[in-house]
C-alpha cells in the first residue's frame, strides 16, 4: 500500500489561531495509526490536512517519498470515511459504492466486480439494491467503508466513524474495521476521542492535546509507560488516580497515606528527595493489602470486577478496581496497597523514570 511521512506540520488559521503545532509522524506501510485526544485537540484538523481538505500552513507531507503537500485532495490517492456516512439517499447501496468509479468512467464490468468484492468483504451483498434509509447505522457505515475499498486507495482515513452508533453497534463495527485492516493490509489513519477504540484498534497511537503531540507509541507503551500526566490521565479506564506526595527517606507521604518505596523506586526518586511530586496509580493497581486504609463511599459491581471509590486515610479520593464481586457499603474500611506506581514532575507533568513494580 503506502508509507506516509508528516514532517513539522503546523495549522494556523487566518485569525492567527494555531490548531496544530509541529506535528511529525512516519506511518509505515500497512500500519493502522490512531490519533486520539479530547475534542478540540487538533486530531481531526491533522487528518483533514493529510486528506487535502485543509491547507498545511507549514511543513511537508510525503506519500511514498513524493511531496504531496500542495497536491489537490482528489489526486492524493486517499479515501476518507466520515462520521456522517455522506451517502446519497436517492441512490441504491450499489450505486453509492460505485459512484466514485462511475465518475472516473471506469469500465462497467470492472466497477461491478469491485463493488461485489467489497460488498462480500463487508457482508453487504444482500443489501445492494436497497436505499441508505433502509439500512441501520452500522450498515450505512459499512457502505461508506465499501465506497472507499472499491477505490483501492493507498491510504484510508477515518474521521470518528463510529460516533453516531450506539454502544453495541460501535463495538461490532470496531471489530469489523480491525478485521478489514487485517484482510486488506492497508495503511490506515483513524481519528477518535474514544481511548477504548484507540487501544483496541491501533498498531500505534498518537495522543494529542491542545494541538501538540504528547506521545506516540504502541497501546501498551502509552498504558504502561505514559510520557506525562496528560497521557496517563487520558489512556486507561477508569482513569489513573493522582495524589500529591512528598519524597521522604524510603517513603512517599501524602494526605492520608504513607507508602514504602522499593529499591528501584528509591533510585528513580533520589533527585526529588524532600520535594513534592505527583504519584499516579491505576485503579487496577490499587489492590487489597495492609499498607493504606481506604474509607469507602461508593461501590460499583461490574461483573468480574468491582469499582470501589473511597478516601485514603480520610484524605485523597481514590478508585480501586478489585477483582471479584464485593458489596462494600458507605463507611466501610478496606485495607489496600499500590501494586504499581507512576511518578510525575509536579511542574512539567513529565514522567519520572518508568512505572515501577512492587
Amino acid at each position: 500500500m503506502a508509507e506516509l511521512n508528516v514532517q513539522h506540520v503546523d495549522k494556523i488559521y487566518d485569525n492567527n489561531v494555531q490548531a496544530v503545532f509541529d506535528f511529525n509522524l512516519d506511518v509505515r506501510d500497512g500500519e493502522l495509526i490512531v490519533l486520539v485526544g479530547p475534542s478540540g485537540c487538533g486530531k481531526s484538523t491533522t487528518l483533514r490536512m493529510i486528506a487535502g481538505l485543509e491547507d498545511i500552513s507549514r511543513g511537508k507531507l510525503l506519500l511514498d517519498g513524493k511531496d504531496i503537500t500542495q497536491t489537490p485532495a482528489k489526486d492524493r490517492d486517499m479515501a476518507m470515511v466520515f462520521q456522517s456516512y455522506a451517502l446519497y439517499g436517492h441512490m441504491t447501496i450499489y450505486e453509492n459504492m460505485a459512484f466514485s468509479l462511475t465518475l472516473r468512467k471506469e469500465n462497467p464490468n470492472v466497477i461491478h466486480k469491485k463493488v461485489l468484492a467489497a460488498a462480500e468483504i463487508l457482508g453487504l451483498t444482500s443489501q445492494l439494491n436497497k436505499k441508505p434509509s433502509q439500512l441501520s447505522g452500522g450498515q450505512r457505515q459499512r457502505v461508506a467503508m465499501g465506497r472507499s475499498i472499491v477505490r483501492n486507495p493507498k491510504v484510508f482515513l477515518f474521521d470518528e466513524p463510529l460516533s453516531n452508533l450506539d454502544a453495541k453497534l460501535r463495538g461490532a463495527t470496531r471489530r469489523e474495521i480491525l478485521l478489514l485492516h487485517k484482510r486488506l493490509q492497508a495503511t490506515m489513519l483513524y481519528v477518535t476521542h474514544d481511548q477504548t477504540e484507540a487501544l483496541t484498534l491501533a498498531d500505534r497511537i498518537v495522543c494529542m492535546s491542545m494541538g501538540h503531540v504528547q506521545q506516540v507509541g504502541t497501546p501498551l507503551e502509552l498504558y504502561d509507560a505514559p510520557a506525562n500526566r496528560f497521557v496517563a490521565s487520558f489512556i486507561g479506564l477508569p482513569p489513573m488516580n493522582f495524589f500529591p506526595a512528598t519524597v521522604r527517606e524510603g517513603v512517599l507521604e501524602g494526605k492520608g497515606f504513607r507508602v514504602a518505596l522499593n529499591e528501584e523506586e528509591k533510585g528513580i526518586l533520589r533527585p526529588y528527595a524532600g520535594k513534592e511530586i505527583d504519584l499516579g496509580v491505576r485503579p487496577e493497581d490499587v489492590i487489597q493489602g495492609d499498607e493504606i486504609a481506604m474509607n469507602v463511599f461508593s461501590n460499583e459491581n461490574l461483573g468480574m470486577n468491582t469499582l470501589v471509590h473511597g478516601h485514603l486515610g480520610g484524605g485523597e479520593k481514590v478508585s480501586a478496581k478489585l477483582r471479584g464481586w464485593y458489596d462494600y457499603k458507605n463507611g466501610d474500611n478496606v485495607n489496600v496497597a499500590f501494586a504499581r506506581k507512576h511518578f510525575f514532575d509536579k511542574e512539567s507533568g513529565a514522567a519520572i523514570g518508568k512505572g515501577a513494580k512492587a
